[in-house]
């Protein structure tokens, strides 16, 4: 009987990994659901799993605070939304990266994979590289937005994406900030949407309201103790991280 954790804070979500856990045809069970940290962190210092299939963006915070206070000795396949967090999946037991929405025939190969590691001996390094390997293969087939269109009443002009500085939502609308520090009101809705068009290489969502570009970061300087200010070529005010996202985009922006 393989014991599985289900840490994801959407239910749509936990459903569709209940149903195709359903339909494998091997023996397990599910022995929780769990869509916080906090109670993620509590319930793994105490209970041992086989695998676990973690959200990233939980409702209290990042799911990689539950790996940094617990250590996990089983693998994770990672379900999310967002494909910037894949390096930090190697350095939590990560063994598949599924990006939302997943097909059941993606989740059956993520499984396959924990059946042979579990079924074989296991080699980290080995693990490792071919794990690596795929995900980069998965972000270099993916295509990512060149230019964003612009209506205006005057009629529509493009945008290239190289030469967003950052991307702003303000009381439901999306600005794009160029080079000389103009914005452009986006067709585009919400950041989310944004987001999951960008190159995650290259753009990063330092809090709910903000994406910045990578090649545009000129400082950075320390707001306050678990935020930064980071200036941005060619806008004049400092825009700050979050919290939840300063430890990622530090990591980020030295890669």
């Amino acid at each position: 009987m393989i014991k599985i954790l289900i840490i994801e804070d959407e239910i749509p979500a936990r459903k569709k990994l209940r149903r195709f856990i359903e339909e494998l045809d091997t023996s397990t069970e599910i022995v929780a659901e769990i869509d916080t940290v906090d109670y993620a962190v509590k319930f793994l210092k105490s209970n041992y799993v086989d695998i676990i299939f973690s959200d990233i963006d939980l409702l209290d915070d990042n799911a990689f605070e539950i790996y940094r206070q617990v250590k996990v000795f089983c693998p994770i396949i990672f379900t999310t939304a967002y494909d910037r967090f894949w390096m930090e999946a190697f350095d939590s037991n990560g063994i598949a990266y599924l990006l939302k929405p997943f097909s059941k025939e993606r989740f059956q190969k993520a499984w396959y994979k924990f059946l042979l590691l579990r079924n074989s001996v296991f080699d980290e390094n080995k693990w490792m590289a071919n794990l690596t390997e795929l995900i980069k293969r998965n972000l270099s087939e993916k295509s990512y937005k060149n230019r964003f269109t612009i209506n205006t009443s005057q009629g529509i002009y493009f945008l290239d994406t190289e030469n967003i500085i950052f991307f702003a939502a303000n009381e439901g609308v999306v600005f794009a900030y160029d080079i000389t520090g103009k914005k452009h009101l986006l067709t585009e809705s919400t950041l989310k949407e944004i987001e999951e068009q960008l190159n995650p290489l290259d753009f990063f969502r330092i809090n709910r309201s903000e994406i910045i570009c990578k090649k545009y970061v000129e400082k950075m300087e320390r707001y306050t103790k678990n935020t930064l200010a980071v200036k941005i070529k060619g806008y004049e005010n400092y825009l700050k991280t979050s919290q939840n996202n300063t430890a990622a985009f530090r990591e980020w922006i030295e890669k």
